[in-house]
């Protein structure tokens, strides 16, 4: 089910270790023209545009693109009890984690009468997305704005795809946990035309304009984020999921197949991968993972993922050399499941989260953790972290200097603007001090 890839015996460089990362066929360079289009389309015609895409992709036309007030006070008073429940308890534990990720401004002086302050400023206004698509994300209302309201974020817009079986609204669970955390601006849009709408502001819906755009999507969500970049913020350009598994002959192989499964079942490009350097339990591991694809609701599903190019098994010579192969795949999840998992840990450097021995899977970390669920896919990893408060924050510093300590320094400001050309740099500071061209 899975393929094999067998380093045993062998050293990759780390660029021939990139080369061996299996990959999903996914090319978000391929969507930007269409992307681009979609949004074009909503710069010119505003609304018509976003209800004509509905038509188009999501097979519904909406009533209204902006959900109205009594709709989300019913959806949220429709909710579910034990769902309702549920949602409050991933609220309280992910609002703990992100007020943890908000920094104390600090204050340092320099000399007397020198100081530089660093502040951290919430972006004024952002746009969640939350997907459509093949499940349902009330948990992805909650990891995009819990994280946004912990940064101090005044202005909160959300959008979801309108839904064909329910009339052109969004899915109602979605407008229930928004209303619950207390967001009025929702609209039924989605795909690029969201992005868009979310980037260039749509005025006949009194929609303004962003300053940064988060949340999961397809393909096409992605290469609308890359076109709106530098008009607007984005988190990331997520793509299919990923899980990577580090796993020794202690683990429990039926554990670890089910955390594959768990991510496979997401959609058909998603990526599983066991890195291993026990080819008996990478053995065991399969016979398992059998039995689970076969049986979870999403059979069909699992079974193309783990099939797909994107999925393997890795057999490696050691743990270091797992750890090596993890810091080039770039996970979007790994789990660590060894004997000793802080010194595999410890050689970790590339992954949006970790989960740490049996009793951490990824699924704990898409709902209840208290971490955030989201995370960079495809290998950004290596160069991106995951969704959090720092995502809405911007850190400024804010400088003091007065008479005194601005005097000690001019000298160092003159040599250095007259060494770069630049004199009326250091002519700025010594007209302060009697000095007139």
């Amino acid at each position: 089910m899975l393929r094999t890839i067998d380093l045993r015996g062998t050293r990759p460089s780390p660029i021939e270790m990139l080369a061996l990362v299996p990959r999903a066929a996914t090319d978000v360079a391929a969507a930007l023209e269409p992307a681009r289009a979609l949004i074009d389309d909503v710069r010119a015609r505003g609304e018509a545009a976003l209800l004509d895409q509905a038509e188009r992709f999501d097979r519904v036309r909406p009533a209204a693109v902006r959900v109205g007030a009594d709709e989300l006070a019913a959806a949220r008073d429709a909710l579910r009890p034990d769902v309702r429940r549920a949602v409050e308890s991933t609220v309280e534990r992910v609002r703990a984690a992100s007020a943890a990720q908000v920094p104390d401004p600090e204050r340092t002086v320099l000399a007397t009468g020198a100081v530089v302050e660093q502040r951290w400023q919430p972006v004024g206004r952002v746009g969640l997305y939350v997907p459509g698509g093949k499940a349902v994300y009330p948990s992805s209302v909650v990891m995009n704005v819990v994280p946004a309201q912990a940064a101090g974020v005044r202005s909160i817009a959300l959008a979801s795809p309108a839904q064909a079986a329910h009339g052109g609204r969004i899915h109602p669970t979605i407008a229930g946990v928004a209303a619950l955390l207390g967001i009025d601006e929702v609209y039924a849009m989605g795909g690029a035309g969201a992005i868009g709408a979310f980037a260039y502001g749509v005025p006949d819906l009194g929609l303004e304009p962003v300053q940064r755009v988060t949340g999961p999507g397809n393909v096409f969500v992605a290469a609308a984020k890359r076109v709106v970049q530098g008009v607007t913020g984005i988190d990331a350009e997520a793509g299919p999921t990923d899980i990577l598994v580090i796993a020794d002959d202690a683990a429990d192989a039926d554990y670890v197949a089910s955390d594959l499964v768990s991510q496979a079942e997401h959609d058909e490009l998603a990526a599983a991968v066991l890195v291993t350097d026990s080819a008996d339990f990478a053995e065991r591991v399969l016979e398992r993972l059998a039995v689970r694809a076969t049986e979870t609701r999403h059979s069909e599903r699992v079974r193309v993922a783990l099939e797909g190019a994107q999925s393997a098994v890795v057999l490696v010579d050691d743990l270091e050399q797992a750890a090596d192969f993890a810091n080039a795949f770039g996970a979007e999840h790994l789990e660590i499941q060894v004997r000793d998992a802080e010194a595999v840990l410890a050689r970790i450097d590339n992954a949006g989260a970790i989960f740490i021995g049996p009793y951490s899977p990824v699924s704990l970390g898409d709902y209840a953790a208290g971490s955030n669920h989201v995370l960079p896919t495809g290998g950004q990893s290596r160069y991106a972290a995951g969704l959090s408060a720092a995502t809405f924050l911007r850190p400024q510093q804010v400088v003091r200097y007065d008479e005194a300590a601005l005097r000690e320094v001019a000298h160092v400001i003159a040599t250095l603007s007259e060494e770069e050309d630049l004199p009326a740099h250091g002519e700025a500071v010594t007209a302060r001090f009697g000095e007139r061209s």
